[in-house]
């Protein structure tokens, strides 16, 4: 038994350990949730539920890590680079960012898919995620700068590439880069 009686007493690597913790908590609740929409309603209605939850959710997530990190308005691929790197899904998920050569063009890739592969553990099919993706991801880009255009690469039921889960390219609209 931990002998803490509050966060704030915690040390530096217990304290990364239960943001990961939280994190998958989060994730747990999300699945959970979706779960049950799917088995009361079908995975269209579910899939519809999820959209407009995620629309609003990940601009208020955008928003605190915006704020937390000092990003500013427009803060381009440089913002979009960091600000990715403090999403949820960043302790739980393996990604792999690049930007191009011109610094206007970044891509990120889910290597490791919480999401797909506890579903594949309990025997379910793939998510059909892209629909969901295209809003969560295009609406988080276009907080941390309005001038990104997003799109999906590779996403379930849409897969081009069976090495990583999902991947989605974001490039500034200007291709100006601010940050």
């Amino acid at each position: 038994m931990k002998q803490v009686e509050k966060i704030e007493d915690l040390s530096r690597d217990e304290l990364l350990e239960l943001t990961q913790i939280y994190a998958k908590n989060w994730l747990a609740h999300d699945g959970c949730w979706f779960l049950a929409a799917e088995q009361k309603y079908g995975m269209d209605v579910a899939i519809e539920l999820d959209t407009e939850s995620w629309r609003n959710f990940t601009v208020v997530e955008a928003n605190r890590i915006i704020e937390f990190l000092q990003l500013g308005k427009n803060s381009g691929i440089e913002g979009l680079r960091r600000a990715l790197r403090f999403r949820l899904y960043a302790s739980i998920n393996e990604d792999q960012i690049t930007i191009s050569e011109d610094g206007k063009t970044l891509e990120y890739r889910v290597k490791t898919c919480r999401v797909q592969s506890t579903r594949r553990r309990k025997g379910l099919p793939d998510f059909p995620c892209k629909s969901v993706g295209i809003v969560e991801y295009g609406l988080f880009a276009k907080t941390i700068d309005s001038r990104f255009e997003m799109e999906a690469i590779s996403c379930p039921p849409e897969i081009t590439n069976n090495d990583y889960y999902c991947i989605w390219r974001f490039t500034l609209k200007d291709g100006e880069e601010m940050g």
